[in-house]
């Protein structure tokens, strides 16, 4: 029988996350080799625009913005606001990139919805020296805390301040452990990441067939199975 996507990247994860916990976090000594280090040794967090000030110009068509409510629901909509086009590359989200939401809802996702503009509040997490696998599995194993520390802020809006990923802990193994590590946790992120993809795809083409097939603005009567 074969799996919905959802149940195979489930599974996916569920893997990668018990090798990550096996060997980074469920320890009782640090490995000959290996360092302590924090969040912001392993990756960039970049905090987005305040999108209001980046509208599209003239006849600009524009992106849509990633803001909270796109993050937890895992695309954009017709409801999404838009940004202008000339912003600068880096603050603009592709399939696969890894994001941080620090304020309000806290969560961090490999956003698969389509490319957009990245709005204040959240962070795209990056990194010139490790993989999307590493900097996301350490980003989420501190999520917990991070909203605990959230939730007992006296504001409106819980957040977190970049102090907090200066002392959220990391161990960073030496280059021959991370590359074997690597050998077997990429190839099942970039699996996850191209299944949500596809997953999205087939739902956008369920979207646009479904209103047509139930008005008879296309016929499949005559369609041998």
């Amino acid at each position: 029988m074969v799996q919905p996507p959802n149940q195979v990247n489930d599974n996916l994860y569920a893997q990668a996350k018990a090798i990550f916990d096996n060997h980074f976090i469920n320890i009782d000594a640090i490995p000959a080799g290996w360092r302590k280090g924090n969040l912001l040794d392993i990756a960039n967090y970049l905090n987005g625009l305040a999108m209001q000030k980046f509208r599209p110009q003239g006849h600009e068509i524009g992106l849509p913005v990633l803001k909270i409510k796109e993050l937890r629901q895992g695309s954009c909509d017709d409801s999404s606001e838009l940004c202008s086009l000339s912003i600068k590359p880096e603050y603009i989200i592709h399939n696969g990139d890894v994001v941080f939401s620090w304020s309000g809802s806290l969560l961090v996702d490999i956003w698969c919805g389509g490319t957009c503009g990245l709005n204040q509040h959240l962070f795209k997490v990056t990194s010139d020296v490790y993989d999307k696998w590493f900097y996301y599995l350490w980003t989420a194993h501190h999520l917990a805390r991070f909203i605990a520390i959230a939730a007992d802020k006296a504001t409106t809006m819980g957040h977190i301040k970049r102090e907090e990923l200066a002392k959220a802990e990391v161990l960073i193994p030496c280059e021959e452990d991370y590359t074997s590590f690597n050998s077997i946790m990429q190839p099942i992120f970039e699996l996850i990441i191209s299944n949500r993809i596809e997953s999205r795809k087939l739902a956008a083409l369920r979207d646009e067939l479904l209103p047509k097939l139930m008005t008879g603005e296309i016929d499949v009567s005559d369609v041998q199975l």
